[in-house]
């Protein structure tokens, strides 16, 4: 999966408002022809390090939502994949490694300045968290264009 293909849908995403959390997820339900108005509503708990650019950057927080909406338990009588600790793991270990050696850190703040996103910079985390997330969970069994068992 090219990660380049989505630059467009970013871009459009990101001028009609949505912040990275809510991007990486809605590309994802693009894939599978999808719509989820709620879940798109919820990410925005995530936007800007949690609306404060000392968290979190919202991209990986995104990705990692999007990797447990395709791995996590959803219903009393599911079971999470029993991958998912792991999958987590190897994004948030990939992302500590990429975010900390381009920006010195993995906080919104490290990332944009003066708390402003900036497109280019976060269109291009987005781009390369959703492209990994995708490919976890291609590496583990998972088709990211199959719509997830409600």
């Amino acid at each position: 999966m090219n990660t380049n293909d989505f630059a467009l849908d970013i871009l459009k995403l990101a001028h009609h408002g949505f912040c990275c959390s809510q991007i990486v997820m809605q590309l994802a339900l693009d894939l599978q022809g999808q719509s989820n108005p709620g879940l798109i509503r919820a990410m925005s708990g995530l936007c800007h390090g949690i609306y404060d650019t000392r968290g979190t950057c919202g991209a990986l927080t995104g990705a990692a939502c999007l990797i447990a909406y395709y791995a996590g338990k959803g219903k009393a009588d599911d079971e999470a994949d029993n991958h998912l600790p792991l999958m987590l793991s190897e994004l948030a270990v990939w992302f500590e490694e990429y975010g900390t050696s381009r920006f010195g850190g993995i906080n919104c703040a490290d990332i944009v300045k003066d708390n402003q996103p900036d497109t280019a910079i976060c269109g291009g985390l987005v781009s390369e968290c959703f492209g990994r997330a995708m490919a976890i969970l291609m590496e583990n069994g998972f088709d990211p264009a199959s719509a997830c068992n409600d």
